[in-house]
């Protein structure tokens, strides 16, 4: 059963129009209310707020990693273990086929219903997860294996646990590792990439995202408690942010947005998968025609111009 937003109402009223017309046989109705459909999801997501798109990019049916993994890679096993402390379920770490491509697909995993957030921690990774992250990357790197970065994560756990063991070091060792590993990598936030927690694994020659995706350096509802004292203003916040895909690519933060389903990747998850892996396959083409010095130093000068600014003078 499709869940439906707020923002949606009318595209869920003509859903249901379509259900009982199609139940009482009346094909004349089916196809004038076909329309008004078509007409009604044209209208909503060609003028969606940047709000509404962080409700997509959070949307409960939206694919996590683990859904384009199965819909992505061909004999395929998974890899476990940071060979330090533990396996962390919120960092899933895989090598197969892409096509005709072998690669190692890292990504974040939320969890689908109560049971598998809990057990995927809603997707908020320990540092033992983006050691496994880096002990997998470093393992393609040595078989030169390309890699693809699933990013969907509220941030990375703030636990007291997880400050013990050395969050921040995990995370800016990644930061570290991942810049000059030697091997073609492409990182893709597939919904939710927040702060330091996205970053750990964002480090790539390509950054990309879906585009009902969002990249932030805190979420809405933290800025707004900052900012103003007041979390129910998160919606003046996302706005104020700048983080969705059109955002981020207009200020040369990221490299591409990825088209998905005109409804969200989650109404047509095959579609989606299609197009994400379509577009890994035509970048690692790309990278792969370029020697490693070239390529580590085209991925320099991407890394090294983020934040940059031209101050214009009169």
């Amino acid at each position: 059963m499709a869940t439906y937003l707020d923002f949606e109402s009318k595209i869920k009223q003509l859903d249901d129009d379509i259900t009982s017309a199609k139940i009482k046989n009346d094909t004349e109705a089916v196809k004038i209310l076909q329309k008004e459909l078509e007409k009604e999801v044209s209208k909503t997501y060609k003028n969606l707020s940047d709000y509404q798109k962080l409700q997509l990019a959070r949307h409960p049916d939206r694919p996590y990693a683990l859904d384009y993994v199965r819909a992505l890679l061909k004999d395929y096993y998974e890899i476990h273990g940071d060979r330090a402390f533990r396996d962390d379920p919120a960092i899933v770490c895989f090598v197969g086929f892409i096509g005709d491509e072998k690669v190692v697909v890292i990504g974040e995993q939320k969890g689908r219903g109560t049971r598998y957030k809990l057990k995927r921690n809603f997707g908020m990774p320990n540092p033992e997860g983006y050691r496994k992250a880096l002990r997998v990357a470093k393992m393609a790197e040595k078989f030169k294996l390309p890699i693809l970065f699933l990013v969907d994560t509220p941030g990375a756990f703030p636990g007291i646990g997880a400050e013990e063991r050395g969050q921040s070091e995990a995370i800016a060792r990644n930061l570290l590792e991942l810049s000059r590993l030697n091997t073609p990598s492409i990182s893709v936030v597939i919904g939710e990439g927040g702060s330091g927690g996205a970053l750990a694994v964002g480090v790539a020659d390509r950054l990309a995202m879906m585009r009902y995706s969002v990249f932030s350096v805190i979420s809405p509802e933290g800025c707004a408690a900052i900012l103003w004292n007041d979390p129910s203003k998160q919606e003046q916040a996302t706005k104020a942010m700048k983080i969705t895909a059109e955002d981020l690519k207009e200020l040369d933060l990221i490299d591409d947005i990825i088209d998905e389903p005109i409804m969200g990747a989650h109404r047509d998850k095959s579609a989606a998968a299609e197009a994400l892996g379509n577009y890994f396959l035509n970048e690692i083409k790309k990278l792969k025609s370029l020697s490693d010095e070239e390529r580590m130093k085209l991925r320099y000068e991407r890394l090294t111009k983020v934040g940059s600014y031209n101050e214009n003078k009169k």
